[in-house]
């Protein structure tokens, strides 16, 4: 969601606590039928949006450190991977083992295991008859960076040549860092689920059709426009304020 549209929210649940305090000033003769919109109930609605818009800031805020700290921890994992690569190389193994890590490292740096074709060869095969349909072979999506991750921890494993003295190469290293990364990426996925779930509250608090903020806002200046007139100060006072819908 854009920083515009939060603010919006965080305007809208303002002028809706400008306008109670507003219409609190008029005493007695704000005296509605409407208890939806009685003094006591706009009071109780203006503090639970601002409650649950500080619950969505704060969720925002946990969600972006989540997302920061997966960013820094994936960070060296294209370096890293050719270390790995380069260990295997140097483990006395098969040509076949070693084009399969090869394929894994080519994954996790985002390479092409071919060029990838012009627009003009695209239509000379297409021409021709020949079906293309090149899918991108970076997958560098999180969740396949860590299954590629994966698959290289796990041919290690059949690797019996494969023991390097470097604590940080071995297999169970690897391993544990396999499952900091893994952690961490579930973190920004439970992070995402919570702040969605939030907005998703503070949406219905303030845009639900009939009992959100937004509404009453329009219920209470119909209703001062009853007692008042529409001409009158009282509705001049509070007309101008205005509500916005932004929904999630």
């Amino acid at each position: 969601m854009s920083k515009i549209n939060d603010s919006g929210h965080a305007k809208n649940i303002a002028n809706f606590e400008m306008l109670t305090v507003y219409v609190t000033g008029y005493g007695s003769v704000y005296n509605p039928s409407n208890a939806s919109i009685q003094l006591s109930n706009l009071a109780a609605k203006a503090a639970e949006a601002l409650s649950i818009n500080q619950q969505v800031n704060d969720m925002a805020a946990k969600n972006s450190n989540a997302v920061a700290l997966r960013d820094l921890s994936f960070q060296p994992l294209k370096k890293f991977s050719t270390r790995i690569l380069n260990a295997i190389k140097a483990s006395n193994v098969s040509q076949q083992v070693t084009d399969n890590a090869i394929s894994h490292n080519r994954k996790l740096q985002g390479q092409r295991a071919s060029a990838k074709l012009t627009d003009e060869e695209k239509d000379k095969l297409a021409a021709q008859g020949v079906a293309v349909n090149q899918i991108s072979a970076a997958q560098l999506s999180y969740d396949n960076q860590l299954n590629t991750l994966d698959k290289q921890i796990k041919l290690l494993a059949t690797i019996p040549s494969y023991n390097p003295n470097e604590t940080e190469l071995q297999i169970a290293t690897l391993t544990a860092l396999y499952n900091d990364l893994l952690q961490k990426n579930r973190d920004v996925v439970a992070r995402a689920s919570e702040l969605s779930t939030y907005r998703l509250n503070r949406d219905r608090i303030l845009y639900h059709p009939e009992t959100g903020i937004v509404a009453l806002a329009l219920d209470v200046k119909n209703y001062v426009i009853s007692i008042f007139g529409a001409s009158s100060p009282q509705y001049k006072q509070i007309s101008g304020i205005p509500f916005r819908t932004l929904k999630s």
